[in-house]
This record gives C-alpha cells, structure tokens and sequence, in this order.
C-alpha cells in the first residue's frame, strides 16, 4: 500500500532537500526503514535506543504514533 511521508525542513537536508515521498509499507517503522535505506544518515538523525527520538514527532494523518503503536503503527493506503 502506498502512502505520503512528508519530511519536515530541519530533516531535508538528509533526504537530498527533499520533501514528500511516496512509499509501500505496512508499519511506520517499515516506511522510515526505506527512507534510510535509501538516504543513508536518516536513521541517524530521527531514531534512539528506544525508537523515535523524543523531539521528533511523527504522525499518521493527525494522530502521534506515540498515542498509537510507535514503529509498530499500521497503515492502509492513502495514509
């Protein structure tokens, strides 16, 4: 399933400038993954020990994943 990951601008110098992608997967963590995978550094600049840094807030339509299942938050098209 396809969905938009949108790159705030203090993260776009990591993603080449930059700002939406269109990605396939089926969790948070999946989607971020590929965005390493592809712009090596990211992962260095957005994740900790315990997940997602905690200045970094990351969202699926207008809900935290922290209020959800963090990496582990599902998605379905169109998110």
């Amino acid at each position: 399933m396809t969905v938009t990951v949108k790159i705030q601008t203090p993260l776009r110098p990591v993603t080449g400038g930059q700002g939406e992608f269109k990605l396939d997967g089926a969790t948070v963590g999946e989607v971020l993954r590929q965005l390493d995978a592809k712009y090596p550094g990211f992962a260095d600049r957005v994740f900790d020990a315990n997940g997602v840094k905690r200045f970094i807030n990351v969202y699926v339509n207008e809900d935290n994943i922290r209020d959800k299942k963090n990496l582990d938050t599902e998605l379905k098209a169109g998110d």
